[in-house]
């Protein structure tokens, strides 16, 4: 069992609405975003009269225009859960980070966020894309509790329009920037509880989805959002037949509304159940489910279930139930 200690986000100031890009003359307006993706607002780390003069054309000069790094972002998100916690940040004996694209190759995203937390522990990236999160709550429930330390820090840095292309509506109106956080322990318990958790990959469907080192974002979108949907509706099938009883609480991959209305259509997912923010800060990646149970943290009782199913590329899915007792 993976106990959830405490949970944090952090987003951007500067905000990327439809009629900021609609004014990029790049073939898109409100309503052709709202009909596809659903997505009125996102964040980013970059400065919007950035975007507008370069189009982001020249991805290593992105990072110079960006307010934040990841490591800063990540230290931003980390501190919120830390302290949700209630712990001390001393207490973290292991960091491990991992999202999308990260700002170094090396070292390690997770160093530099130790490092921006004063932090001397053990650290080091694992990476599944928009899947991070699953994959690591996986990668640490099939571990031996007795060889980790009490507390472990789970951070996504998701500053992805660094490498948007705002020449191209396609992927232009999905992303935003997110950081999310998660303080978790395989050895204290928490209120909240990772009861259940599983991961899956189809290494043949790598190139459906793809952020090469020195490129933009790109993907064969139709056929990704059918992959997408696929896989979370069967997850979340296998999830209610293992937890017969009131529905669970559904939070999914955060690509984009329209997405997650048509797995709820098929689920029977009830409106007042499904959880999201991707309406308001677009996808960010590996972020956006964890940021979407960071905000909705509070509203949690005794006897609740969260069904969390992320996708990402690979490709790969993963699912976890997280359950909240007194």
């Amino acid at each position: 069992m993976i106990y959830l200690h405490g949970i944090g986000h952090f987003h951007p100031d500067n905000i990327i609405d439809n009629q900021f890009l609609e004014d990029l003359d790049i073939g898109t307006n409100n309503d052709w975003i709202m009909q596809r993706v659903g997505i009125r607002t996102r964040k980013t780390v970059l400065s919007l009269d950035y975007i507008k003069e370069t189009r982001n054309r020249d991805l290593r000069a992105a990072s110079e225009a960006s307010d934040y790094s990841n490591a800063m972002t990540g230290r931003l998100a980390a501190e919120m859960a830390i302290e949700n916690a209630g712990i001390a940040k001393e207490q973290i004996g292991l960091l491990i980070a991992g999202g999308c694209s990260a700002e170094t190759l090396t070292p390690a995203e997770a160093c530099t966020i130790a490092a921006e937390l004063g932090l001397e522990v053990n650290a080091f990236d694992l990476n599944s894309a928009c899947s991070s999160f699953g994959a690591q709550i996986h990668f640490v429930g099939m571990m031996n509790p007795e060889a980790l330390p009490d507390f472990i820090l789970l951070v996504s840095p998701e500053n992805n329009t660094r490498v948007v292309d705002y020449t191209d509506r396609q992927t232009a109106v999905l992303w935003g920037d997110g950081t999310s956080a998660a303080v978790i322990s395989t050895r204290v318990p928490a209120k909240a509880a990772v009861t259940f958790h599983t991961m899956t990959s189809h290494p043949q469907g790598w190139k459906k989805v793809t952020i090469p080192r020195t490129g933009f974002f790109g993907q064969e979108g139709s056929a990704v959002q059918s992959f997408a949907i696929k896989r979370t509706v069967n997850c979340y099938h296998e999830i209610v037949q293992r937890y017969p009883g009131p529905p669970p609480y559904f939070i999914g991959h955060q690509a984009n509304l329209t997405m997650l209305k048509s797995v709820c259509r098929r689920c029977a997912v009830a409106e007042k159940r499904h959880l999201f923010n991707v309406d308001a800060f677009g996808n960010t990646g590996a972020s956006g489910a964890p940021t979407v149970l960071s905000q909705n943290w509070q509203r949690f009782k005794t006897g609740d279930r969260v069904a969390l199913i992320v996708v990402g590329a690979g490709l790969t899915w993963a699912g976890m139930v997280i359950e909240f007792s007194g």
